[in-house]
């Protein structure tokens, strides 16, 4: 068992069977946090739970907001109070402009944004009645300002920030923390598929171990890696035509394509 020591009995965390989930449901429980895990595949939970105790399997779909209340409903009864829950489920479609897709952007909101408001308005009111609790979900560096080939992702990890930001402001008279995780690039099957650089690419081990690190300590936002987070934070002062320009020179967009 690990002798690191969290402040949490009880942690739930979606989008749980694969890369940065997973690796913080493996590092919490073997500290001896109790952990509630939930993804679409009930077979790679299953998997997981076997290789460490500590460990309880809850599949569900994100986008199917009855069963995410149920699941929370569930833990609650099984295994206590919710102390922690952290929602990770998320999904990525790398597109240009020029592919901007309806079905695509709706399926990309339904998980990244509404999997997430799925999974507090499930945990929120038992928080409240404890007057504590610590909800953390997964952004992206990429909801920073607009990049390339993120037409379908972006967007929705820029409205994880704004409600977070909103979250923040209202729940804290409620007793309750509210932290963003915004990594960069994390080597999961969800980024795999990437035909491009990927800067500073991380582990799930390390991402996992830098959000475990920094998490107690209930901080608003969890960022990085910080080569990365520093020169994204950079571009937020410009102001967005300059920006654009500037990314549209760095990668060689100014001309029109030949057809």
């Amino acid at each position: 068992m690990d002798n690191t020591a969290y402040p949490w009995k009880t942690v739930w965390i979606t989008g749980a069977s694969t890369g940065i989930g997973r690796q913080l449901a493996l590092s919490l429980a073997a500290s001896g946090v109790k952990v509630a895990v939930s993804a679409r595949s009930a077979g790679k939970l299953a998997e997981l739970a076997a290789g460490q105790s500590g460990i309880s399997v809850y599949p569900l779909d994100v986008t199917d907001r009855a069963a995410v209340a149920a699941a929370a409903a569930a833990i609650a009864d099984e295994m206590g109070g919710i102390d922690l829950a952290i929602f990770n489920a998320g999904t990525w479609h790398p597109s240009e402009a020029v592919d901007l897709d309806g079905a695509k952007a709706a399926t990309s909101m339904a998980v990244n944004y509404l999997g997430v408001v799925h999974g507090i308005e499930a945990v929120l009111p038992r928080m409240r009645q404890r007057g504590l609790g610590h909800i953390a979900f997964t952004g992206s560096v990429a909801g920073y300002r607009g990049l390339p080939k993120s037409c379908h992702y972006g967007p929705t990890k820029a409205a994880l920030i704004n409600l977070a930001e909103t979250l923040s402001i209202e729940l804290k008279r409620e007793g309750i923390s509210v932290t963003i995780i915004n990594p960069g690039f994390v080597d999961t099957p969800m980024t795999q598929v990437n035909d491009f650089p990927m800067p500073f690419l991380m582990t799930p081990e390390d991402a996992a171990g830098t959000i475990l690190k920094r998490l107690p300590r209930k901080p608003f936002e969890i960022a990085f890696p910080w080569q990365l987070v520093r020169q994204l934070k950079f571009t937020q002062l410009l102001p967005a035509f300059l920006y654009i320009r500037l990314i549209r020179r760095l990668l060689g967009l100014n001309a029109k394509p030949k057809t």
